[in-house]
């Protein structure tokens, strides 16, 4: 009897081999009826390993002929796919792929007669010879491919927690990075690209930081965003190739951020004079409104804010608060973003007007933003050309500092990084509004 231990394995005299129906969703890309293969042993328990490595093999195969279809972006990535099944199925019968110039260039005889043996015994497919004799030809992936294979291979850990919004927000920044570097220097292989091609990207990006026709020039993180990112691809792409120790074209190459001025903090005059002023929002979208004095005595990240859930916001509770906590598809900033955030002032106001927080911009930070920024300027709210809706988060920070609440407290409350764990979790929920309620705005009379 077959369990499901025992898929796909069948036993012929004292030998197992593989034998796999192939589904039918495959049909049109598979026209055998059934996947096999000799597995060379007869122990159950090696056989059970070489059958999971085939299966997997059959599945990144079928991948492939897929992708060819369209489903995936680009043939090249197909023959990635093709390369590394052929990989998996030697693999899987005990040999190690090699590809068939090194076989005749460097094979032992012994060697390629254990392979040709293996190749030709009775039953053996096609598929399974030319994996054993190295039939399949290594892929030779450009810049751009690589970038296709790393979205589609490497970054499952990356993207799995991400929502659909979160993941394009997550590319969009390599895939400019890309852009960029074949723009100057082309679609390069990625065995192509050497020390020559990292310097001559670092010193374009160092005309747009320092431009040579005296115009105002870039910040420096953009640049490093965009080396960062090549590093990692780089880096990432040799590694799935089984080279970890290549050198990187692009190591050490980044531009200095000291004396770059971060985002400032808006000033509690202008907080309490402009922006909490009755009236002042008016004919602002509901919710943005509402988000707006969320912001102000929270210091959360305006996406931590348009996210929330009912199941996040307890107004009911003897301390009402929020909850900052990941989903199964969005994906916090980091790990020390999870909090717990008691309401004070216009931001209790503001929550006990959206018990079930605000649909409209739920996973739309950008729309948020973008919304918010233009009403912003419309209405003369911004106190600089430099303040942002960000500013607002500075400005919770700082009056923190200036009003001598705890380190470790402030840490918390900002969903940072506790350098000092020694010094606990931030205390209560209690403890903790207890002492936001020592630097809270006052409310605008009359309240929201």
């Amino acid at each position: 009897m077959t369990t499901t231990r025992n898929r796909y394995l069948v036993r012929r005299g004292e030998r197992w081999y593989y034998f796999r129906r192939i589904p039918k969703r495959y049909a049109d890309i598979d026209t055998r009826s059934y996947s096999k293969a000799a597995l060379n042993t007869d122990s159950l328990t090696v056989a059970r390993e070489r059958r999971d490595a085939m299966a997997d093999a059959d599945e990144n195969a079928w991948d492939a002929a897929m992708a060819e279809l369209g489903n995936n972006p680009t043939p090249e990535v197909a023959k990635v796919c093709r390369y590394r099944s052929a990989q998996r199925r030697a693999q899987a019968i005990g040999v190690l792929f090699k590809p068939a110039k090194e076989l005749a260039e460097n094979g032992s005889l012994e060697d390629i007669v254990n392979r040709v043996q293996i190749a030709t015994q009775k039953g053996q497919s096609e598929v399974i010879a030319d994996a054993v004799l190295g039939a399949i030809e290594e892929p030779e992936l450009t810049v751009r491919d690589a970038l296709d294979l790393y979205f589609d291979k490497l970054a499952v850990d990356d993207l799995r927690q991400k929502s659909e919004a979160q993941a394009a927000k997550w590319r969009l920044p390599k895939q400019r990075a890309i852009e960029n570097f074949v723009s100057l220097c082309g679609n390069l292989r990625m065995n192509q690209i050497d020390r020559s091609h990292g310097r001559a990207f670092y010193e374009w990006w160092g005309e747009r930081l320092n431009p040579s026709d005296g115009s105002k020039g870039m910040r420096p993180n953009s640049a490093n965003r965009d080396l960062g990112n090549m590093r990692k691809l780089f880096r990432e792409y040799w590694t799935y190739e089984g080279q970890e120790s290549r050198e990187n074209p692009f190591r050490n190459l980044r531009y200095s951020d000291e004396g770059v001025e971060t985002r400032p903090a808006f000033s509690n005059e202008w907080v309490l004079e402009k922006i909490i002023k009755p009236g002042v929002f008016e004919d602002l979208n509901e919710q943005a409104m509402l988000i707006v004095y969320a912001l102000i005595e929270t210091g959360c990240r305006p996406s931590e804010i348009a996210n929330l859930t009912t199941e996040d916001i307890h107004l009911e509770a003897d301390v009402p608060y929020i909850s900052i906590r990941p989903k199964a598809k969005r994906q916090l900033k980091s790990k020390s973003s999870k909090r717990d955030i008691p309401l004070v002032g216009v931001s209790l106001e503001a929550m006990k007007q959206a018990p079930d927080g605000f649909p409209h911009y739920r996973d739309k930070s950008s729309l948020l933003s973008s919304s918010l920024m233009k009403a912003f300027r419309v209405r003369g709210l911004l106190e600089t050309d430099r303040h942002t809706i960000y500013s607002f988060r500075h400005a919770f920070e700082k009056r923190m500092l200036e009003g001598g609440l705890d380190y470790g407290l402030r840490c918390t409350l900002m969903g940072h990084k506790n350098s000092r764990p020694e010094y606990g979790d931030g205390g209560s929920i209690e403890f903790r509004r207890n002492e936001l309620l020592k630097i809270v705005h006052p409310l605008p009379k009359p309240s929201l």
